[in-house]
């Protein structure tokens, strides 16, 4: 295990002592959650296992789509911040086969920018806090967060909390979110995990083989996603070694994140799968106007709202009580009982 010049001295002076645990969202297992890094081995690699490691015991952590959420951390030895990434698995109780999926990068200043330490007090409660949100393309219904942390300074380690979350519908209505699917009172949305990039795994042997993090400087993930706060003031580092696939460097780029806080990103709509496209029932009314229609994705309405296309295809007539207004199929106010248990609104 290396050791950088910096880490000696912040052991000489004391301020190593303990390491940090997300304080919100509560994580899985808080009783026996301690503070230290995953093991460079990789053996406790997800969610640092353990005896009791999915235990929810007070946890209950209900979260809107697109509200605002809040990273927090209890402790103290920052190691000089770093880089951090909120991801998402279905997996409950994650394995090592389990997918996470980004939908926050931080790079620099996580949990804190500062040069060292904030102290040497575990429960210290210095550390910064991040804003972030669940994305709109993420269906509601139970996951597993993962705060994942690459520290700047010290060993080269790679720290893992998880927590069990429970997303709902948007509290606010957002016509392009959720209506824009609503085809003859047929809910068609494509809102799951496959958009969205690959958590970056490093430093820990078995899971992401020889990739690993630079000393002393922030990290610059390979696939950040769509959503990324820049809270560092340092130059940003790329990783080092062979971080191919099974290191999630190199996986497909975010589409349609939801930016929360101060979190740069874009959106972009999500159009239902070719298997719960509707029927080509009333083609026959052509494409005519389609040019000057408004488009989002791959939705082009006609100009006056009563016929849409999906992806090149022909003109088709919306739904009765629908229109079709900048790219999005809209409900009428009036909406059915399955719309609103399934949306929340």
């Amino acid at each position: 295990m290396q050791f950088s010049k910096t880490w000696l001295a912040l052991l000489g002076s004391g301020l190593a002592s303990g390491h940090m645990i997300m304080k919100t969202p509560t994580p899985y297992g808080a009783s026996s959650l301690n503070n230290s890094p995953l093991v460079a081995d990789g053996s406790d690699y997800p969610c640092k296992q353990r005896p009791g490691v999915y235990d929810k015991g007070s946890a209950s952590n209900t979260m809107p789509v697109g509200s605002p959420q809040t990273l927090s951390f209890t402790g103290s030895a920052v190691h000089g911040g770093g880089s951090c990434q909120l991801s998402l698995t279905k997996d409950l109780k994650p394995t090592k086969d389990s997918k996470f999926s980004v939908i926050l990068s931080i790079e620099g200043g996580c949990p804190a920018s500062t040069a060292g330490n904030l102290g040497s007090d575990p429960n210290g409660s210095g550390a910064s806090t991040f804003q972030y949100s669940i994305p709109k393309d993420v269906a509601p219904g139970e996951y597993t967060l993962a705060w994942t942390w690459f520290n700047k300074i010290g060993n080269r380690e790679m720290y893992m909390n998880c927590a069990p979350i429970t997303v709902t519908g948007s509290k606010k209505r957002d016509l392009n979110a959720t209506e824009a699917f609503v085809l003859n009172d047929t809910i068609l949305p494509k809102r799951d995990l496959s958009s969205l990039p690959e958590m970056f795994k490093a430093n820990i042997q078995s899971v992401s083989g020889d990739c690993h993090t630079a000393d002393s400087a922030d990290l610059a993930f390979p696939d950040p996603g769509s959503v990324v706060q820049k809270k560092g003031s340092g130059a940003l580092n790329p990783p080092t070694g062979n971080c191919g696939s099974s290191s999630g460097a190199g996986s497909a780029s975010s589409a349609g994140g939801s930016a929360g806080g101060s979190a740069s990103g874009s959106t972009s709509s999500t159009q239902p799968s070719a298997a719960a496209q509707p029927s080509a029932a009333g083609s026959s009314a052509g494409s005519t106007g389609s040019s000057s229609g408004s488009t989002s994705g791959g939705l082009t309405c006609s100009p006056d709202g009563t016929q849409f296309q999906m992806a090149g295809g022909p003109m088709q007539p919306v739904a009765a009580g629908t229109k079709c207004v900048s790219g999005a199929i809209q409900a009428a106010m009036k909406r059915s009982a399955k719309f609103a248990k399934a949306f929340q609104v």
